[in-house]
């Protein structure tokens, strides 16, 4: 056993990670980097996946959270550009106009026509509250800043975010299309949208879309990783990958700072049986069936329109996406998936060529081949997009966990999104971030607030972590 001596450890390299270990090196801590995969990033990783000079993202491509977090926005790092897309999300429909998502709220309102007043009324309001309200949001344990009228906001969001996606859109809203773009941006919670706070997810996302767009990482998400990385080791930290911790013992430093999930939490540590207990009950959402395609052009969307969006929708009305993910949530395949799609060329020219990646919703662990399901659901708004593809990727939940033990049988989420582990991530605690061991910390997705790319549990573990170390002085 080779031991890792530092005043600082720091496991694995997801954003959330990154995040920590650069917020620690900052605060002149001594920090050493371990990841166990032969690159930095976790979700940030980008590679040739399908023919030479091919630049795909194994995980995260739109960071929206990104640009939100204030995590993110205070490290101001070099060498990252994110670009933007002329249409955030396009969400094609059979018989009719595909409906766009655009940065301006209003231009969005325009398109969705008897419901572009509700539009304003909820999201655009929720992207008028601006950065306080997201910062709200991606600190729902705070610290807070916030005044009186940015909380009564929040909650006014709140009211709304708590409901089901299928309940609000049936109640707040009239046309087919309106209904269809929440659904599809609900969906992105993996929850049933019959589920209390899928409604949440979707209006978020849409006030993101306004306040800061849905930007690419120009090159690739790998770059935003490696930006963090060189910031780590400008400050003086190190970063070594190959390295994969086993168990905490092997580590010898003061601090240590975890980018696991509970599972792998418990398989690393003796821990007090209440907390052992309590992280054995941490429920593990729905996996993705991962798709990537090398292009010979762009896809041939039926409405031109879709093309100039790097995000699709892709699974049609309300009613067919609630079917979709409730077959899901139930623990079965549905035939018609949801399916969210990403088309990095339409922000990025720099990712030699045209590529296209895609997901759509399994259950846990499953082992099935979806590639007929998912390219059905292109081809139904894109006739002929199977005679423009060169080669194809598939990765199945054991694929996507052998690349990033974190995402337990495919979860990409870290957890299952539903409202008890809103409450409880990945235990109840005003600070979940610290565990009962001294000195030890999460940071995972599995920690508040949960997935996406803002680097927020990394960032209040490391704030914990400095509290704690002031406090021991």
């Amino acid at each position: 056993m080779i031991t890792a001596r530092a005043e600082t450890v720091v496991v694995g390299s997801g954003p959330n990670g990154l995040m920590a270990a650069v917020m620690l090196a900052r605060a002149g801590r001594e920090v050493l980097l371990l990841e166990a995969g032969d690159r930095f990033g976790g979700g940030l990783r980008s590679g040739e996946l399908t023919l030479p000079g091919r630049v795909h993202d194994l995980g995260a491509t739109v960071m929206a959270m990104t640009l939100a977090s204030p995590a993110f926005r205070a490290l101001r790092l070099e060498g990252v550009e994110f670009v933007h897309p002329p249409v955030a999300l396009a969400h094609p429909l059979d018989d009719r106009p595909a409906v766009l998502l655009h940065r301006d709220a209003a231009r969005t309102a325009e398109g969705l026509g008897r419901d572009g007043r509700v539009w304003q009324a909820t999201v655009g309001a929720a992207a008028r509250a601006g950065f306080p309200l997201m910062e709200l949001l991606l600190s729902p344990l705070g610290p807070w800043r916030a005044t009186p009228r940015e909380f009564a906001r929040a909650a006014r969001f709140g009211a709304a975010a708590l409901l089901p996606a299928t309940v609000l859109a049936r109640g707040a809203l009239r046309t087919v299309e309106g209904r269809a773009l929440l659904a599809g941006l609900a969906a992105h919670s993996m929850l049933d949208l019959r589920s209390p706070t899928s409604a949440g997810y979707g209006l978020a996302l849409g006030a993101l879309a306004h306040l800061v767009g849905w930007p690419l990482v120009r090159g690739g998400s790998q770059v935003l990783a490696d930006a963090l990385v060189a910031e780590l080791r400008s400050l003086g930290g190190q970063a070594v990958t190959g390295h994969r911790v086993e168990r905490l013992d092997e580590l010898d430093a003061r601090t240590v700072v975890l980018d696991v999930t509970p599972r792998q939490f418990l398989a690393m540590a003796d821990l007090p049986p209440r907390y052992r207990r309590a992280l054995s009950r941490y429920r593990y959402g729905p996996g993705v069936f991962k798709m990537d395609w090398a292009l010979d052009g762009p896809v041939p969307w039926r409405d031109p329109e879709v093309g100039r969006a790097a995000t699709v929708h892709l699974g049609g009305t309300l009613e067919e996406i609630a079917v979709a993910e409730a077959e899901v949530a139930a623990g079965r395949h549905s035939m018609r998936p949801y399916v969210l799609a990403v088309q990095p060329y339409a922000a990025d020219p720099t990712r030699g060529g045209h590529t296209l990646w895609a997901y759509c919703h399994v259950p846990n662990g499953s082992t099935a081949d979806l590639t007929d399901a998912v390219e059905d659901q292109i081809e139904r708004h894109a006739p002929g997009f199977r005679d423009r593809v060169l080669a194809r990727h598939t990765m199945t939940t054991a694929d996507l966990e052998a690349v990033n033990p974190n995402l337990v049988g495919g979860d990409i989420g870290g957890g299952l999104n539903s409202l008890a582990q809103f409450l409880r991530r990945p235990v109840w605690s005003p600070a979940p971030w610290r565990t009962p061991l001294p000195g030890v910390f999460l940071c995972s997705a599995s920690t508040p607030p949960g997935p996406a790319v803002h680097g927020m549990g990394g960032w209040q573990a490391a704030r914990l972590a400095t509290q704690a170390e002031r406090h021991a002085r």
